[in-house]
């Protein structure tokens, strides 16, 4: 069942956008194919404060009927091989209850038209393997795993957390 939603850029300088950024990254932390726990409030009260001092965050929320129900969490980067900037999205949440309407699909169609209109050459984001709800969204978008050539196999994400 596809229903429209409103998608605004997030002005970190307005309270309710502070809160629901907040709201809805904390909703997505307790999520298994989030950070599968809670975040502590001494990560809630940094988040807001890092976001805005991050040179390059751009943040989509998505409301229904009034209510923030998704975010996309993207921050900008740029692409050595193709000398143009990139888009990656860090964070593609939907609130439980607002699933399968079609609201992340509007959130990625809005953010590939962002991206479009800064002059990016894609757009990025992992996902969890077992993710399959996620994937299927995705992959019904037009994402796919990265290759970037028939002999090498696709791209694997990998990190070291300090």
């Amino acid at each position: 069942m596809l229903k429209e939603c409103e998608i605004v850029e997030a002005d970190l300088s307005r309270a309710e956008h502070q809160r629901d950024v907040r709201v809805l990254t904390a909703a997505y932390a307790l999520d298994p194919m989030g950070n599968g726990g809670a975040l502590s409030n001494e990560v809630l009260e940094r988040l807001i404060p890092g976001l805005q001092a991050h040179p390059t965050t751009l943040i989509l929320l998505a409301y229904s009927d009034g209510r923030a129900v998704g975010l996309a969490t993207c921050f900008r980067g740029f692409s050595t091989f193709a000398a143009r900037p990139l888009i990656n999205i860090s964070d593609l949440a939907i609130l439980p209850e607002f699933r399968g309407r079609g609201f992340g699909r509007q959130l990625l169609a809005a953010v590939e038209t962002r991206a479009r209109a800064l002059g990016c050459c894609r757009v990025t984001l992992e996902v969890q393997e077992n993710n399959r709800g996620a994937r299927r969204v995705y992959e019904g978008y037009g994402l796919s795993q990265a290759v970037y050539g028939p002999t090498t196999g696709g791209s694997l994400y990998y990190w070291k957390s300090l």
